[in-house]
């Protein structure tokens, strides 16, 4: 068995395991990752991108159906989902090749297989040195480093006694996967994951009932997104059962349909579509990964860590959805600079941990209409001990949401009422993913309300929405 010597080992090759490679190589570390799959992971390959591009291409769909609205007459619209699965894989393909360009271009070896932490080196000299097996198609090599960062990242979680057959019953893996649109499915599940598939199925032409066991969809987000986003959800006429929960017993594949029934505090409701999608969350790839062989620990089913990404061994790291918290790519990614940074003593990046983590990482859902937010909900500030003071402005006074035809929705901003500190920011409504970061900027350099609505929004823009609401705060809005 051959044995090889890096500065930092990467397990998962994912946009956490990715991002550290690349800047561990940055600052003159050499790095390997091991990769059971292909580099990239779940957000390229199964998640963040290919549900995006589906999402597009039903969002262009949905356009163009509606298309006499803006004075264009078309003879009729016809939707190719092979072409759109096809598109789909393009996308994913292309950003695949340049992900392996970079592992290349920054010197990264990349192992393709299953790679298990086995213990302390008896290989190397260097004091604390851990080795990871990397078992590939080809032969088995032992990585020796100082440092390791497990970035193993998260799969569908599932439902106890239900059994996912990837035909009549599904995660949102094997719905990417997809080869023929159902007429009618049944999503169990109103978090972000659920509800990205019930706007993107209805836009494609689906019969969509979504169901959620908490009192609203995208319970984690403020109150008023949640209603806002039911409201248009029913008005496209997808079909939502909230405080509502699955019997799992009731659940019967017929082998043409999925029968279900839905436990309500009224009387249960007997349900049946071509398909069920089950998107209950994301659970932690931390088992077969060797970490038995350690004194890392797990709480809840993720790895423990302190500020700056180390477990409960200094010189194992982990960072992404394996640790819990958002499991957002793009917190992922900073986590994994932050941790990189650490190792090589250089202390630049913000971490995430902690309870004034949730300004700074935006989170976004993609449906139609988008999601938005960063900070604290109303309801969090004021558990927090705030007097806050809020500023709502509606898309429907701003002329480039008129323009668009997309204008329902709102920006909310949330501020304590003596410091005028900004607390949170929501948004619902058109592009909102693209106009939270500014949001986001604000509270890491501790901006109030006031402050950001004296910059000169370009108009007509969408952002004005947001100068409009952080003025509003202070009753100053020009258009409210």
């Amino acid at each position: 068995m051959a044995t090889k010597e890096y500065d930092v080992i990467v397990l998962g090759g994912g946009i956490g395991g990715y991002t550290a490679a690349i800047r561990a190589s940055q600052l003159g570390k050499t790095a390997a990752v091991v990769e059971r799959d292909k580099i990239g992971g779940t957000c390229l390959h199964r998640g963040c991108i290919p549900s995006k591009a589906l999402l597009r291409s039903a969002e262009l769909y949905d356009t163009m159906r509606d298309s006499a609205s803006y004075g264009i007459v078309t003879e009729g619209v016809r939707l190719d989902f092979s072409a759109v699965q096809q598109r789909k894989n393009q996308i994913v393909g292309q950003l695949y090749k340049g992900l392996q360009f970079l592992m290349k271009k920054h010197k990264i070896d990349v192992y393709t297989g299953n790679g298990r932490v086995i213990g302390p080196s008896i290989f190397s000299p260097r004091s604390g040195s851990l080795a990871v097996e990397a078992e590939t198609e080809e032969d088995s090599v032992t990585l020796v480093a100082p440092h390791t960062i497990v970035a193993t990242g998260s799969r569908p979680s599932k439902l106890p006694g239900l059994d996912t057959d990837g035909e009549r019953i599904l995660t949102s893996d094997e719905a990417l996967e997809l080869q023929e649109l159902p007429s009618s499915v049944v999503i169990i599940g109103g978090g972000v994951i659920g509800c990205e598939w019930a706007s993107m199925l209805q836009d494609f032409g689906v019969q969509v009932t979504l169901v959620e066991a908490a009192e609203r969809l995208l319970p984690a987000e403020d109150r008023d997104v949640s209603r806002e986003l039911e409201r248009l959800f029913k008005r496209r006429g997808i079909v939502v059962y909230t405080k509502s929960k699955l019997n799992i017993q009731s659940v019967e594949n017929t082998g043409s349909a999925v029968e279900l029934t839905v436990d309500r505090k009224d009387e249960p409701v007997r349900l049946q579509a071509d398909m069920m999608l089950v998107a209950v969350g994301r659970q932690a790839n931390v088992d077969s990964i060797g970490l038995e062989n350690t004194d890392v620990r797990i709480e809840n089913g993720f790895i423990h860590v302190n500020e700056h990404y180390q477990s409960t061994e200094s010189h194992i790291y982990a960072v992404g959805d394996c640790i819990g918290g958002y499991q957002l790519a793009h917190a992922a990614a900073h986590e994994a600079i932050a941790a990189v940074e650490h190792i090589a003593g250089v202390k630049k990046s913000v971490a995430l941990q902690g309870p004034a983590s949730s300004a700074l990482v935006p989170r976004c859902v993609y449906s139609r209409p988008e999601t938005a937010s960063v900070g604290w909900t109303e309801e969090e500030a004021v558990q927090h001990g705030h007097q806050v003071k809020v500023g709502k402005i509606s898309f429907k006074a701003l002329g480039k949401a008129l323009v668009h035809g997309q204008n329902d929705g709102f920006v909310k901003v949330i501020a304590d009422k003596d410091t005028n500190d900004l607390l949170g920011v929501h948004m619902i409504g058109p592009h909102v993913t693209d106009l939270i970061a500014e949001a986001g900027i604000a509270q890491l350099l501790d901006a109030t309300p006031w402050e950001l609505g004296q910059f000169a929004h370009p108009h007509p823009s969408l952002s004005e929405a947001l100068a409009e609401a952080m003025l509003a705060v202070d009753g100053q809005a020009t258009g409210s």
